[in-house]
C-alpha cells in the first residue's frame, strides 16, 4: 500500500499558560510564564516552591458533575482538550456529538499519560488509613488507571478505532502523536485524536522527584525554567493537556477542513543507558533524530525549527545541544531552537502532547515562540535558543521531540502543507 498523507486538522489543550490553544500559544509566543507558587497543597516547609498549575479549570464547563467526580484531573483536562481539539476539526455535531457523517470505527483514540491518576491515589490511601481500605471509592481504580483518559475520550465521543495509553515517561505523548500518525500513514485508521496528559503536582510526586533531585529549588518563577541557561538547577513541574486531530489528507480535503500543517515523520528509540539520565553521549538523542527525518524523505538541511525537549536539567540540556550538534552539523548553527517548558513547565506524559500543539501552530502563524528568560549562556549549549524574545519565522519544517526517564526518546516532524 502506498503511504497515505496525515495532516493536522485539530487542535486542544489546558496547560499553565492557557485554557485553551489560543490562549496558551499567544501567551508563550510573548514569553508569559505560567509558573507560579504552589497553591494545589500546603506544605510550608517544602523545599520546592513553584511549579506550572493550570489555573482557574473548572470541569463542569466540559461535563456534569457527577461525571467530573468520577475523574482524576489528569482526565478531565483530557477531556477539555478533546472537547476544543474535536470542535476545532470541525467534526462535532450541534450537541456536541461526532458527527454521523464521520466513521467512528475509523478513528481512535492515542493518549499518552506517565504516571495517571496519582491525585486519587493518594486521596483514597488516606481514606483507606482512615477508614479502612474496604471503604476506598469503587471508582478508586478506573479513575487511577492511566489508559482512562483514552477510554473516556472515546467513550465520550464514541470513536471506536484503536484506543490507547502508551506510557514512556516523559516520551509518551510525542508517542502517541507518532504512532497516531504512522496508523493513519498505513491504512489502519483514517483519523486519530492523540497527544498527552498529566496531573500529579502531590506531595507524594513532588517529593519522589525532588529527593532525586530533577526539581529546581528556585522560588523564583522567572528563574525557576530555564532552559539551556547556565544556571539551570532542574526542571519545575508542570500540568495540562495538548491534544491533535490527525487525519488522512484526502479525508480532510474531502470535508472542507483546515489543515495545520502535515505530519511526515516520526522516530522512536531507546538510550538504553540509564533508568532517569540521558546518555551524555547524546547517540540516542542523535538517533531518532535521524529516524524521524529519514521517515519523512528528508535532509537535516531541511529543518527549519525544533521544539526542544529542553527541560533546563543540566544533563539534558547539554545532551539535546551534543545530538543536535552530532545530525545537524553546520547547519545547527542556522536552526531556531526553543524550549517552550520555560512557560509551562514540565508535563512529563502531557509535554509532547502540548508541545505538539505549539509546534502545529508555529508553522501555521510562522511565528517561534522564545525560551522564556534565558538570560546568561552556558558555553556547552552553544546554539540559536531563541532567547526571551520570540520571533517571526518562515517555518517550513519543524521538529518536536521528547526524551524520557528510561531513556525513551521519541520524535515527530511537521511541514507546512
Amino acid at each position: 500500500m502506498d503511504r497515505r498523507r496525515v495532516v493536522v486538522t485539530g487542535l486542544g489543550t489546558v496547560n499553565p499558560c492557557g485554557l485553551s490553544v489560543e490562549e496558551s500559544f499567544e501567551n508563550v509566543k510573548n514569553g508569559k510564564v505560567g509558573i507560579g507558587p504552589i497553591t494545589r497543597f500546603s506544605e510550608p516547609d517544602f523545599s520546592v516552591k513553584v511549579v506550572g498549575e493550570v489555573k482557574d479549570f473548572d470541569p463542569l464547563k466540559y461535563m456534569k458533575k457527577k461525571d467530573a467526580r468520577h475523574m482524576d484531573l489528569f482526565t478531565q483536562y483530557a477531556i477539555a482538550a478533546a472537547d476544543e481539539a474535536l470542535k476545532n476539526a470541525g467534526l462535532l455535531d450541534e450537541e456536541g456529538k461526532l458527527d454521523s457523517s464521520v466513521n467512528a470505527k475509523r478513528f481512535g483514540t492515542d493518549i499518552s499519560s506517565g504516571i495517571g491518576g496519582l491525585t486519587t491515589i493518594e486521596e483514597q490511601h488516606v481514606r483507606g488509613m482512615e477508614k479502612g481500605f474496604e471503604r476506598v471509592s469503587p471508582f478508586f481504580i478506573p479513575m487511577a488507571i492511566a489508559n482512562m483518559a483514552a477510554g473516556q475520550v472515546a467513550i465520550r465521543y464514541g470513536l471506536k478505532g484503536t484506543a490507547t495509553c502508551p506510557t514512556a515517561a516523559c516520551a509518551g505523548g510525542t508517542l502517541a502523536i507518532g504512532d497516531s500518525f504512522h496508523l493513519i500513514r498505513d491504512g489502519y485508521e483514517d483519523l486519530m485524536i492523540c497527544g498527552g496528559t498529566e496531573s500529579c503536582i502531590t506531595p507524594l510526586a513532588m517529593g519522589g522527584f525532588s529527593n532525586m533531585g530533577a526539581l529546581t529549588k528556585s522560588d523564583d518563577p522567572n528563574r525557576a525554567s530555564i532552559p539551556f541557561d547556565a544556571e539551570r538547577s532542574g526542571f519545575v513541574m508542570g500540568e495540562g493537556c495538548g491534544l491533535l486531530v490527525l487525519e488522512e489528507y484526502e479525508h480532510a480535503v474531502k470535508r472542507g477542513a483546515h489543515i495545520y500543517c502535515e505530519i511526515k515523520g516520526y522516530g522512536a528509540n531507546c538510550d538504553a543507558y540509564h533508568i532517569t539520565s540521558p546518555d551524555p553521549s547524546g547517540e540516542g538523542a542523535a538517533d531518532v533524530f535521524r529516524l524521524c527525518i529519514e521517515d519523512a524523505g528528508l535532509e537535516p538541511d531541511d529543518v527549519d525549527y525544533i521544539n526542544a525537549h529542553g527541560t533546563s536539567t543540566h544533563l539534558n540540556d547539554l545532551t539535546e545541544t551534543e545530538a543536535i550538534h552530532q545530525v545537524f552539523g553546520d547547519h545547527a548553527k542556522d536552526l531556531k531552537i526553543s524550549s517552550t517548558k520555560s512557560m509551562t513547565g514540565h508535563l512529563l506524559g502531557g509535554a509532547g502532547g502540548v508541545e505538539g500543539v505549539f509546534t502545529a501552530k508555529t508553522i501555521e502563524e510562522g511565528f517561534i515562540p522564545p525560551t522564556a528568560n534565558l538570560t546568561y549562556a552556558d558555553p556547552e549549549c552553544d546554539l540559536d535558543y531563541v532567547p526571551k524574545t520570540g520571533v517571526k519565522a518562515d517555518v517550513k519544517v519543524a521538529l518536536s521531540d521528547s526524551l524520557g526517564f528510561g531513556g525513551h526518546n521519541a520524535c515527530i516532524l511537521m511541514t507546512r502543507i
